[in-house]
């Protein structure tokens, strides 16, 4: 991406979440998107700051939290405190035109600051969570990652809908296939890893399964779901770091998607797509704003026609699901919007 000459440079803060380096080493979906992200802005010329755990190898100017990422205490709430009081620390006597948080807790302290806060929402915008998001200051504005998320609470203060982007070019493209079918994700019910499994042996194809679990819940399901059904036929190999993902998005005849919740956001079809590798998915979330049906891959309304769409895998041309990757879900288009929004958020305030 070339530097944008039409506008002036923004100065833009990235806050991100404490529990993970920028860029992580493994598991860390928000985490890759703030670096993208943040890489992507200096490309088109703007200056940036980055806050965030750990050491980043980050050409934007870099604001260190914690020294080591509290990954182990994932989902307890005092980093989360903790990060949110050193980020209004360090940015309360600087010049931005806009913050953009990623964290949960930093909104709580946007009202305070001379430049307007902009929230992506990462997640299911339901119940509680959504009474916390409209209770937030007045010149916090909020982005949704797609618009199955903001369905979910049409009277939050969005000001825009931004999906997730990956830097498409950083992803290995095979026209040609493999065997195996591909499941990667979280080993949590939400997720239907053992959907997958039941999925592939009913066509007839071996399945490799990739996934965190590190979490109690993880490992719960994983032993009451997951490890009764495994077999010949089914490889199991774990988290898989970045390189090791790509290898496998690049190798599958698909990947399967069986969500079972509304995910506002599955940023591994994107993956998979950019890999040439169609999506077979259930009709859950954000799955039909990604996947176009019958072209990168097959969307399903119930588990029991997983199979058949497996089957049909090859129907679908790899370089069409690098086409729409490349057009939709790049991290360039991704950037522009953004840049939009921080101009209109700057402007507004």
């Amino acid at each position: 991406m070339g530097v944008n000459t039409s506008y002036p440079r923004l100065r833009i803060a990235v806050v991100a979440p404490p529990w993970f380096e920028i860029p992580p080493l493994g598991y860390g979906g928000i985490e890759w998107l703030c670096h993208w992200l943040v890489e992507g802005l200096i490309d088109s010329g703007n200056q940036v700051t980055l806050v965030a755990s750990g050491s980043s190898p980050t050409r934007a100017e870099f604001l260190q939290t914690y020294r080591d990422p509290p990954s182990v205490r994932l989902g307890d709430p005092l980093p989360e405190l903790l990060h949110a009081a050193i980020v209004d620390r360090e940015l309360s006597d600087r010049d931005f035109d806009v913050i953009h948080d990623h964290s949960f807790a930093g909104p709580l302290l946007a009202g305070a600051r001379r430049a307007p806060t902009l929230v992506t929402a990462h997640g299911p915008v339901d119940g509680e969570l959504a009474h916390y998001y409209a209770r937030l200051h007045p010149r916090v504005r909020l982005v949704a990652i797609s618009e199955a998320q903001r369905r979910w609470a049409p009277e939050l203060p969005w000001i825009a809908t931004v999906h997730n982007s990956i830097p498409v070019a950083d992803y290995p493209y095979a026209p040609e296939k493999e065997r195996f079918v591909l499941f990667l994700g979280r080993m949590s019910p939400e997720k239907g890893a053992h959907l997958a499994i039941e999925a592939a042996r009913d066509a007839g194809f071996p399945l490799v399964l990739a996934g965190k679990i590190n979490e109690s819940k993880e490992h719960a399901y994983f032993e009451a779901e997951v490890r009764p059904r495994l077999g010949p036929d089914i490889e199991w190999i774990g988290p898989a770091n970045t390189e090791l993902k790509k290898d496998l998005l690049r190798r599958a005849r698909c990947l399967v998607f069986p969500i079972r919740w509304e995910e506002p956001f599955g940023i591994v079809m994107a993956e998979a797509m950019a890999c040439g590798t169609p999506v077979v998915a259930l009709n859950r979330g954000s799955v039909s704003e990604v996947v176009e049906h019958d072209e990168t891959g097959f969307i399903c309304e119930r588990p029991a026609d997983l199979p058949e769409a497996i089957k049909r895998a090859e129907l679908i041309e790899p370089a069409a699901c690098r086409r729409r990757a490349e057009r939709y879900f790049d991290v360039g288009a991704m950037v522009a919007k953004y840049e939009a929004v921080y101009r209109e958020v700057a402007a507004a305030s």
